[in-house]
């Protein structure tokens, strides 16, 4: 009898034991709310298509990182010496960015850029929004640091945000990316609506003179002349835009073309994947869910809409200084935030619903890229002034 009551507690004891370790004895209600929050964003990137190639890694990732776990297992992204941590490194010390930016200049044409000049002035116009953000963080009790990262998400570039969050302020990496990265997916629900407001329909059919052929001299320029204005201006971006230039320089110099298609192919997607997944890994409920995370959300939807009306309203007024044989369509102002392609495919769609024969994606590509050149500035006056 007594080793049958023994057995029973030596049963319990242990089934016990086993039991704090599963995640249902671990599990809180931000644990589920995080994981509703992935699934939904799973579910978009599946059933709506919306930037799938984004949303899965970042949907799974958030699922990888609310699964609650005993601590001290060594298992958690913000536990050393766990592998999801050693992963994370990337995104703390800035490597993953820079990687997508070596990517990104690779698969980039600047020629419309190039061509038409002005159009920089475009991406420079959309960058309110940065300065908006950081208005309203510090408005709502963000300290300065706090609020030049968060104010990176006024340009809806996912990789700057993290570069800059990572250096300003790390505890809020996770926010602050993940706000990015929604709103570049969902720059085909938000953008629309505030360009079809700010616009009439006589300036949505104006048609723009074709870009004059830019030469392969010119596009081989572009990277090196590029590289030495902004980086001398602002050193502090050349984590960023070194690797924007020299992945451009690798594919317009037609000589390294196996190098530009590596970069721009296979090392882009591993690096997405893994971006993906350790972003939304590093959401773990435990230290995102506060409401300084709900309010990183809310100032980023605000910034991204007032970076998309500053850029539309641009075109608007200097149209007004232009002949008529050179003004430009307002529908490409919204194309100055740096979600690359995304915002000039915004562009692009709205003008055709009202033109079918109007083509503005070669138009908007400029302040597209200007944009994502001008956030990339902006990231590295940030981290001068406050880092």
């Amino acid at each position: 009898m007594q080793e049958s009551h023994d057995f029973i507690s030596f049963l319990t004891e242990h089934l016990q034991q086993f039991f704090q370790y599963t995640a249902f004895a671990n599990l809180t209600p931000g644990h589920l709310v995080m994981i509703v929050i992935g699934l939904a964003l799973i579910f978009l990137a599946i059933v709506k298509e919306y930037e799938p190639m984004l949303l899965i890694p970042i949907g799974f990732g958030i699922l990888v990182g609310n699964i609650p776990f005993f601590p001290g297992l060594k298992i958690g992204i913000f536990e050393s010496g766990s592998v999801m941590n050693y992963l994370y490194s990337g995104l703390i010390h800035g490597i993953y960015p820079s990687l997508i930016f070596l990517g990104i200049g690779a698969m980039t044409d600047f020629s419309a850029l190039i061509s038409n000049p002005k159009l920089i002035l475009i991406g420079v116009a959309a960058q309110i929004g940065i300065f908006a953000a950081y208005a309203a963080a510090l408005f709502f009790g963000f300290t300065p640091v706090e609020s030049g990262a968060i104010g990176i998400i006024g340009a809806a570039d996912g990789p700057t945000s993290i570069f800059l969050a990572s250096k300003l302020a790390p505890e809020l990496l996770g926010a602050i990316a993940i706000s990015a990265y929604a709103y570049m997916a969902l720059v085909p629900l938000i953008q629309p609506p505030v360009m079809r407001l700010l616009t009439t329909k006589k300036e949505r059919l104006i048609r723009m003179k074709p870009p004059r052929q830019v030469s392969k001299q010119e596009k081989i320029l572009f990277p090196i002349v590029g590289l030495l204005l902004t980086t001398f201006l602002v050193p502090a971006s050349l984590p960023l835009l070194g690797m924007l230039f020299f992945g451009n320089l690798l594919k317009e110099s037609t000589v390294t073309k196996r190098l530009a298609d590596t970069v721009k192919g296979p090392l882009i997607d591993i690096v997405t994947i893994l971006i993906g997944l350790t972003l939304g890994a590093c959401t773990q409920a435990t230290t995102f869910f506060s409401l300084k995370s709900l309010g990183i959300l809310a100032i980023g939807a605000a910034a991204f809409i007032i970076a998309t009306i500053g850029g539309v309203m641009f075109v608007k007024i200097i149209n007004l200084f232009l002949r008529k044989e050179n003004k430009m369509n307002p529908l490409i102002g919204n194309a100055g935030v740096s979600a690359v392609p995304n915002s000039a495919r915004v562009s692009q769609l709205i003008g055709l619903e009202y033109d079918k024969t109007n083509h503005l994606l070669m138009h908007a590509m400029g302040p597209n890229v200007a944009g994502l050149i001008g956030s990339a500035i902006a990231a590295g006056l940030m981290l001068s002034f406050l880092f």
